[in-house]
Order: structure tokens, then sequence, then C-alpha cells
């Protein structure tokens, strides 16, 4: 039996709803902190590092 693209596309209206959810659960619960902490953890990991290995604490001279 044949597959039309058209057949394999659709979704019905309560399933769609349910997946927009569930993505948004996921966005907001999941990706967006942990995307918070990676992103200000390794841009404070960087400014650390720029201090031991370059330019010294902030007004040491």
């Amino acid at each position: 039996m044949e597959k039309n693209e058209a057949d394999i596309d659709i979704v019905r209206e309560g399933e769609k709803g349910t997946f927009e959810w569930r993505a948004f659960f996921f966005i907001a619960v999941f990706l967006f902190p942990i995307l918070s902490v990676v992103l200000i953890g390794g841009y404070g990991f960087l400014i650390w590092m720029s201090q031991v290995f370059f330019f010294g604490p902030p007004g040491h001279g």
C-alpha cells in the first residue's frame, strides 16, 4: 500500500494542541533554564580565566 505525503503530514487538532503544550512545557521548564545557566556560567568562567591568565583582578594597578 502506497502512502501519500499528504496522508503522512496530517495531525489531528487535538494532537496538535498536545504537541504544542508539550513543546512549550519543555522549552519553558527545561531548555531556557538550562541554557541560561550554561551561558551565564560560561561567561563567568571566561571572565574568571581571563583574569587569572591575562588581565588580573579589576583595580589591581
